[in-house]
Parts: C-alpha cells; structure tokens; sequence
C-alpha cells in the first residue's frame, strides 16, 4: 500500500490540529472528526453528512486486515497457487480481446500487456470478482485502526471527492476489503478508457487498464523496458551480490557468468540485480529497474515477485525452473529469526513472520558474518545459529 499525503488539508487552519489525534477511540466521535475535517478543507457540510450518515465499523475488514498468513507461503508454493493454465489461458484470451486497449497503452505508456494483465488477474481474477466490502466502510474502518491511518485517512476524502461528482455511491460502491485502485489513485491517475465521459474501474476493462497503466507510469515506470527475467547463475558467484541491495549492469552480471535461462539478457547497460526468492537452490530472476516500481502497488515481497513472473508467462516465458531449494521456516519459527535479528540491531520491520524484502537485507548480511552462502534465504541452521 502506498502513503498519499493530505498536503492541501495540512495548510488549511484548524486541520492540522484534527491530524494530530486520526484514529482510534470511540468510532461515533472518530467519524464525527472525519466531518468536522471534511467541512474545514471546504466540503459543503450537508454533503457531507450525506455522505457518511451510513457509514459503520466493518469486523471483517480488520479480520482480513490481520489475517495476511498467506504472505508467509513461499516463493513457490505461493506462486503455484496464484497461477494456474486456466488463469493463463483466460490472460492470453483478454489480450487478443482488448488488443486494441492493450496495443494503445503500450504506444503510450511502454507497459507490456502482460504486467497489466498480470495485476487484473491477482486482483479481481479479470474482473469476474470484485469483492463484496462495502467501500467507505472498509476505508473508515482502516483509517479508525490505528495501524496504518496515514494511508487510509486520505482515501476518505477523496472518495468524497468522487461522491460530489456523482463517481461514489457511500451504500452501494463494493470491492476488496483494502480497495485495489484506491480513490485518491482514481482522483490522480483515474482514466476514461471507453470514452464515455466517467471513470468506472469495475465495469470498464478500458477505463481499468488505461488507469492502471497511468498509476504505474506515475509510480515511476520506465518506458519500454524489462522488468524481471529468469537467469542462470553460476557455482561460483559471490552470493553475498544476490538481493535488491546490490545493483550493477546487466553487461556486468554476464562477466561474472550470468546468463538467460531462455533467449538473451536485455541491453546490457540497464541497471539489475539478482533476485533469488527462495536462495541459491532455487528459481533466479535479473531484477530490473521497473521491478521496483511493483513495490509501489503492494509492499508484499513473495506478491510483487510472484505478479511480475506472472508477467514474463503472459508474454510467452517459460515455466521457472524450480531446483531444489533448502527447507525455509515456519512462520513461527520466522518470527523467531526476526526478533534475534531485531535483537541484533537489524531492522526487519514488523515480527510477523514474513520473509520480506528487510529481513532478506539482514538475513544475507548475518549469513555472511557466520561464513554461510549469504543468499538470504533463511534456514534451520541459520536459526539454530543464532
């Protein structure tokens, strides 16, 4: 998820003061903040009424909320489970369907297909689900826990924002229980693919597409270029290279003995780095600057990874060799990791199981210290080590 400021609000009179206390406590008096912060930033304050008269506490939405475990799964396993021939086929099928869409965002923006395809697939599985949360609700319900207010407080506004322009309905607009394109993204990168004069993500595959790719090319997307691609490493490479952290050329790499599984590296002036998501004995990708921008969309390491293989497959990639990786960790055991790495000084975020992109960072660097291969992949050894 994203962090979008409220930097209009923060310069009107009285709204700072509001920001200071934005989640929390009693919900009536919290939704009750929310109007008075709505009428200070210049909302007519009978629309806003309207506009939040109905609104509650969704229990389900913070069930899901701190119910992630799928996060802990494995590269793999997890990618395994995203994708599926059927969810292939349907792709390859969308892309012949929306050619037309599809071919006038790759002239405009330089997205392949296959990322955007990739993302309405994980998403809303094309279309065919759309979630059944009440939008505002869930969006107030976020904003009220005292998690991540500062990513969902902002939405509340803008999707009053979209109310006022007859683009909301507080009672009948639905999705997932955290929104997929939230609406302060529909506000700054919302896109009227179809031509029909509104901005309707659900119903629209054009209006989607053409949004989606106008947020990733916002989110900093360079036109044209790669963004992951399976590699063959050699015996002998220096592990300790592997990971986000380091980054040198792609004609760099093949010095060193870096090699396409299937076809050829791309230019080899590009910037990349070694992705291997379950260490040495398993898949390796080259990591290029456009897959970073995927971290823009979700912060969740095994999704972005997993969407953007999904995407060399809709562009005609082969199925990842899967080699023979070392066993990984429970998500008790993870936590465990976490907190004698924490307890060391690294920071690994949050003590939630979840082998994310910080904990990688700290696992290569103890590795290497204990004199393992530091490919960042956790292991019962590593473990018992520490």
């Amino acid at each position: 998820m994203r962090s979008l400021p409220l930097i209009i609000a923060l310069l009107l009179p009285g709204v700072a003061a509001a920001q200071e206390a934005t989640c929390g406590g009693n919900f009536s008096a919290f939704v009750s903040g929310l109007k008075d912060e709505a009428v200070a930033m210049g909302h007519d304050a009978a629309t806003v009424d309207a506009f939040l008269s109905g609104v509650r506490l969704d229990q389900r939405v913070m069930e899901r909320d701190r119910g992630q475990g799928i996060f802990q799964t494995p590269f793999i396993d997890f990618s395994r489970k995203l994708i599926s021939q059927d969810r292939l086929d349907r792709g390859r099928g969308l892309a012949e369907r929306w050619d037309e869409v599809f071919t006038r965002i790759e002239s405009d923006y330089g997205i392949a297909r296959g990322v955007l395809l990739a993302f309405w697939a994980f998403e809303t599985d094309y279309g065919t689900f759309q979630g059944d949360f009440n939008t505002l609700n869930a969006l107030v319900t976020l904003a009220h826990d005292c998690r991540r207010p500062e990513i969902f407080r902002p939405q509340i506004f803008a999707a009053l924002e979209l109310y006022e322009r007859g683009d909301f309905d507080p009672s009948r607009t639905t999705g997932a229980w955290a929104g997929e394109m939230l609406p302060k993204d529909i506000l700054e990168n919302g896109m009227d693919g179809d031509g029909d004069g509104h901005v309707l993500l659900k119903t629209s595959a054009p209006d989607a597409l053409f949004s989606g790719a106008k947020m990733l090319a916002s989110l900093g997307w360079r036109y044209g270029e790669p963004w992951l691609q399976e590699v063959v490493l050699p015996a002998n490479l220096d592990w300790s290279l592997t990971g986000l952290e380091t980054t040198m050329t792609v004609a760099e790499w093949e010095r060193l003995g870096v090699a396409a599984r299937d076809g050829a590296l791309d230019d080899g002036r590009l910037e990349a780095s070694i992705l291997l998501p379950q260490g040495r004995g398993g898949p390796a990708f080259m990591a290029y600057p456009n897959f970073r921008v995927y971290f823009e969309w979700n912060q969740s390491f095994v999704y972005v990874t997993t969407a953007a293989y999904f995407a060399t497959r809709l562009e005609g990639a082969p199925v990842y060799d899967a080699g023979n990786p070392n066993p990984g960790l429970s998500g008790d055991q993870m936590k465990r990791l976490q907190t004698a790495l924490a307890g060391r000084g690294y920071d690994v975020g949050a003590i939630d199981g979840i082998l994310g992109a910080g904990t990688r960072a700290a696992v290569r660097d103890m590795q290497a210290q204990l004199g393992l291969p530091a490919d960042g992949w956790p292991t019962q050894d590593l473990l018992n080590r520490l």
